[in-house]
């Protein structure tokens, strides 16, 4: 049976632990050869070592254009394309209106809307006919959150470009869905609780509580997800938000 991404040129970025990573792992196992990028270096070589050969690491804070610049300028030097490009690179903080500052709403504009604009901005030249575009968004981006809000907020600038961006990308034949994950077991999400490992698996079964299907999502379950956005079988997906939420968003 044909692999689904054999012979693609792939890029995830955030990919060191959780859902990029897993989908990494994914993409590389249906054929592609697959960049990916992180903000810190043993963890970076620790995701690449895990993929196996098919993965190129490459160490990149996205809010920084010219690690941008520097990453896309080294694909084009080695591959000459990309035909898919997960932006997934993000993340958050939890405070609530009233202790907001302007230092977290900087961290997470910058990580989850400067970062992923320009993501996807500066890939524009090496994406050709028929390539795949995925955002990372978030249940968050549609659902109020206690103490979320600068995330949902990002989240929602998220969705808000995809709708644009097929319209501005209408003629060349590129491809732009959001996926979005509910509660899904990840460092990330447990962390959000803090650094104790009781809080943290208290935060996580609480969540569960949310989920029509009694449990968080497993980030192979995303990357699943990830694969139809990607692969040939969406081919007629444009502009969508997918939630892989276990029904949390949908009721």
């Amino acid at each position: 049976m044909a692999r689904k991404l054999e012979g693609k040129i792939a890029l995830v970025t955030g990919a060191t632990s959780g859902i990029g990573l897993a989908s990494a792992r994914r993409f590389a196992a249906e054929g592609a050869h697959v960049y990916v990028t992180g903000r810190r270096e043993a963890e970076l070589e620790a995701a690449v070592k895990s993929i196996g050969a098919s993965a190129t690491g490459v160490r990149v804070d996205s809010t920084k254009l010219a690690e941008l610049d520097r990453l896309y300028a080294q694909i084009r030097e080695e591959k000459g394309r990309l035909d898919v490009l997960f932006a997934n690179a993000g993340g958050g903080s939890m405070l609530p209106l009233g202790s907001i500052t302007e230092e977290h709403f900087d961290d997470t504009f910058d990580r989850n809307v400067k970062g992923m604009l320009f993501t996807v901005q500066k890939a524009l030249p090496l994406l050709g006919k028929g390539s795949s575009v995925i955002l990372t968004g978030s249940t968050a981006g549609s659902a109020g959150t206690a103490a979320f809000s600068v995330y949902s907020a990002s989240k929602a600038a998220v969705r808000a470009f995809a709708r644009s961006w097929i319209l501005d990308l209408k003629d060349r034949g590129i491809r732009i869905n959001t996926i979005s994950p509910g509660a899904t077991r990840t460092p990330g999400l447990a962390e959000l609780a803090g650094p104790d490992a009781a809080q943290q698996q208290g935060l996580l079964d609480y969540l569960a509580t949310l989920i029509p299907m009694g449990r968080l999502g497993e980030a192979d379950e995303i990357a699943s997800a990830a694969l139809f956005l990607a692969s040939d079988d969406s081919s007629f997906v444009n502009g969508a938000e997918l939630f892989v939420d276990g029904g949390q968003q949908q009721i």
